[in-house]
């Protein structure tokens, strides 16, 4: 007579949650190394764990509720994206959809880790700030899940995660991409990148990048390296003369090396220019100072810093641009375009290459509009940047640790 099998035998779930709790904060410390404009870091990730605030984020998720109870233990986990609104840019318009591209760019890598230590992502539910009930019709109105949710924190996503006990065990290996991947802002190899490689850098996404619109395009040839030189020459310097957005940005550079880390966000001039001695750090910190910039800019030293960006620029054999198949991206094409972009700069990390993004010509919308017309990109570009193989290293820009990003509600 032949035994019955054994019982599976069955997680706890105080057992399940302290293990998502382990993984959720390993995939925070490595999700805190993602790329953000300015490294303002704008993302927070809320984890509920009350019945309160779980059932509130499987409404979100779609999932009806049915009031009813089981003694069975409770299989899926839940994550909500937010945007912090203490820590985004906000002194041009087009910071709105930058934040979001941030955001979008830590739950890409945040989610790709998660997978890896068994927790695959089941579903992910975008929040519409300007209809859905719970925030009262704008992003800041009210807590849409419950009194301990961040009320400087508007709710972007929520996203439904299932243990697959399928840890495939090669998470060092995406944190040491993570820690490997930065912007390199010094010269690159002028040699020729190799189409495989290029290909290779846009094979299908999974994770939150999967299903985005985006359409990336390579400028490889002479003649559309040199048409982006040119335009960079004549429209880097815009920021620099543009007020409101040099003060915001000088904000975020940081007096040394001490203060970016005990921060934990921002850049140093190292950062920005490589190494480089103390007279020339005094130098260049009086000089891009925002009273400096007050004063110089009638003299045309914007445009001087544009033109020393144009030879950095010119040389670079190539320059990656991404773009958003509507010129008015919605907030879920904004955060997967986001996560697309992280998917890529990771991969482009792998292949020994480095970016340094030009953001400058596509923050301001008729710079923007000028340069897609010129080189004939579609839609709305929303990143463009340099791509080559350094020639020098440049430091890692500072980071939070993955704890201050998530909170339990």
């Amino acid at each position: 007579m032949t035994s019955p099998p054994a019982p599976t035998p069955r997680t706890s779930s105080t057992e399940r949650r302290s293990s998502f709790e382990h993984a959720l904060r390993q995939a925070a410390d490595v999700a805190a190394l993602s790329p953000s404009s300015h490294n303002c870091q704008p993302w927070g990730v809320a984890w509920p764990t009350s019945p309160g605030a779980r059932q509130e984020a499987a409404l979100l998720v779609g999932e009806a509720p049915d009031g009813s109870s089981t003694d069975e233990p409770e299989t899926d986990e839940y994550v909500i994206l937010a945007l912090d609104r203490q820590r985004r840019l906000t002194s041009l318009p087009a910071h709105a959809v930058e934040m979001l591209i941030s955001c979008g760019a830590y739950l890409q890598i945040l989610l790709h880790s998660l997978a890896l230590e068994g927790w695959s992502t089941d579903l992910i539910r975008f929040v519409d700030p300007l209809s859905d009930e719970r925030t009262s019709g704008t992003p800041s109105a009210g807590r849409p899940l419950g009194d301990t949710w961040p009320p400087l924190w508007s709710p972007l996503c929520a996203v439904r995660l299932r243990r697959t006990d399928e840890s495939s065990g090669r998470l060092a290996e995406l944190r040491e991409t993570a820690l490997a991947r930065r912007t390199n802002r010094g010269p690159y190899r002028p040699e020729a990148l190799d189409p495989t490689v290029l290909a290779g850098l846009c094979a299908p996404w999974a994770g939150a990048a999967e299903g985005a619109d985006v359409t990336v395009r390579h400028l490889v040839t002479d003649g559309e390296r040199s048409t982006f030189a040119h335009f960079v020459a004549r429209h880097g310097g815009r920021d620099f003369s543009h007020r409101q957005a040099w003060r915001e940005t000088h904000s975020f550079l940081r007096r040394n090396e001490a203060e970016a880390v005990a921060r934990g966000d921002g850049f140093t001039l190292g950062q920005l220019f490589g190494p480089m001695s103390g007279p020339r750090r005094h130098i260049l910190r009086a000089a891009l100072a925002p009273t400096t910039m007050r004063v110089l800019r009638h003299a045309g030293y914007p445009r001087l810093l544009a033109r020393q960006l144009a030879l950095v620029v010119r040389p670079t054999p190539a320059i990656v641009t991404m773009s958003f198949a509507e010129t008015a991206p919605g907030l879920e094409d904004a955060v997967r375009g986001g996560a697309h972009l992280a998917e890529y700069w990771m991969r482009a990390t792998d292949a020994g290459l480095a970016l340094h993004p030009v953001s400058v010509v596509l923050q301001h919308d008729d710079v923007r509009t000028e340069l897609q017309d010129r080189l004939g990109l579609p839609g709305r570009t929303f990143f463009v940047s340099r791509l080559g193989r350094p020639l020098t290293q440049f430091p890692r820009s500072p980071r939070r640790t993955g704890a201050r990003a998530v909170r339990m509600i």
